[in-house]
């Protein structure tokens, strides 16, 4: 796997002449820090985990480099995996659609649609790539690495894209696919599919049924780096605390947040809901 063997520190010596320093060199005089950084790829133990065999390791070391990896090195040192999530979210959104077609024929598009949703969200992709542990591969701050320890999914379904990305570009389009079928379609049956996830609504229709009123939710913490913040939401039914949540944004906290509460009453409850 990809590890960071070392990151060398060593500022560079400031001349004391008092002839005009080269600006290339220099930066106006200023000091500048030099950073040299090796790092391994473990391909057999990638293979391991995914089933994908690796021809060329350059599309996985780009894969892995999360763009808060980028303060660690030298300004244009190198490039964040960004542009290979585009390309894996391409192909993902694809090949999700022609299964979907495939085992829904007689859904209209709409349906299908949301049904794709579901499996190419970023709660899917994270668990998928938490159940991979695509995290030991990826180069990236503490503060981004905390983000996923404290149960961010974004960095993760931003990971698991990219290296669909790499697959694609190392093994050509049936590899790619048959990664995604492998690790994500297969981990969900037709029926967790189908599922009605919206908890914010079923619990909105119990708190009517039930003389309740509206659940309100309320974001109570925001936390993590720009890039990848954690919020922390809880929801009130007639002012009582009965469920919270955190999530990449506010809509995935409510969310969780919404299936704790329903959970909650479905203790004191069982008959109301199933």
């Amino acid at each position: 796997m990809f590890r960071l063997l070392r990151i060398l520190l060593s500022p560079r010596s400031t001349s004391k002449k008092a002839s005009i320093p080269n600006r290339d060199e220099h930066v106006q005089g200023e000091e500048r820090i030099a950073i040299s950084t090796r790092f391994t790829f473990d391909a057999a133990e990638f293979s391991n985990r995914t089933g994908y065999h690796i021809r060329h390791e350059k599309h996985f070391i780009q894969a892995v480099i999360h763009r808060s990896f980028l303060q660690l090195c030298p300004p244009g040192y190198t490039q964040s995996n960004e542009r290979m999530e585009f390309l894996g979210d391409s192909i993902l959104n694809f090949v999700v659609a022609e299964h979907l077609y495939n085992v829904f024929p007689e859904d209209e598009e709409g349906s299908l649609s949301k049904l794709r949703s579901r499996l190419v969200s970023r709660q899917a992709l994270g668990e998928c790539a938490r159940q991979l542990k695509l995290d030991d591969f990826l180069l990236m701050s503490p503060s981004a690495h905390q983000s996923i320890q404290a149960g961010s999914d974004s960095i993760l379904a931003d990971a698991f894209e990219a290296f669909i990305s790499a697959i694609y570009l190392d093994g050509g389009f049936k590899a790619a696919k048959t990664f995604i079928e492998d690790n994500l379609l297969s981990r969900f049956s037709t029926a967790q599919i189908t599922r009605d996830e919206n908890f914010k609504s079923r619990l909105l229709e119990y708190t009517q049924s039930k003389a309740l009123g509206t659940p309100k939710y309320v974001t109570v913490d925001e936390s993590g780096p720009d890039h990848s913040p954690i919020f922390s939401v809880e929801v009130l039914v007639n002012g009582i605390p009965v469920g919270s949540g955190q999530g990449g944004n506010k809509k995935a906290a409510e969310q969780i947040a919404a299936a704790r509460a329903l959970d909650h009453f479905r203790k004191s409850d069982p008959a109301g809901l199933t």
